[in-house]
């Protein structure tokens, strides 16, 4: 049931509001250690990738608990 609950989430719209944040959130923190547009650009996107991956990461995990419980 929870696992329904949790897919659900996926189609909701809430969630595209997620990538604006995560390119500001990449593009803020690339400028910060950069000076050059591409350099910035390239961490960005490195940056971005990541936050990428830990979100996904935290949302399997997520889901697994409400799988077990």
């Amino acid at each position: 049931m929870m696992n329904s609950q949790l897919l659900s989430a996926l189609e909701t719209v809430d969630l595209w509001y997620a990538l604006p944040l995560i390119v500001a959130v990449s593009l803020v923190y690339s400028a910060t250690r950069h000076e050059e547009t591409g350099a910035i650009m390239i961490q960005s996107l490195r940056t971005g990738i990541w936050i990428i991956c830990f979100m996904t990461v935290i949302f399997l995990i997520l889901m697994v608990i409400a799988w077990l419980l």
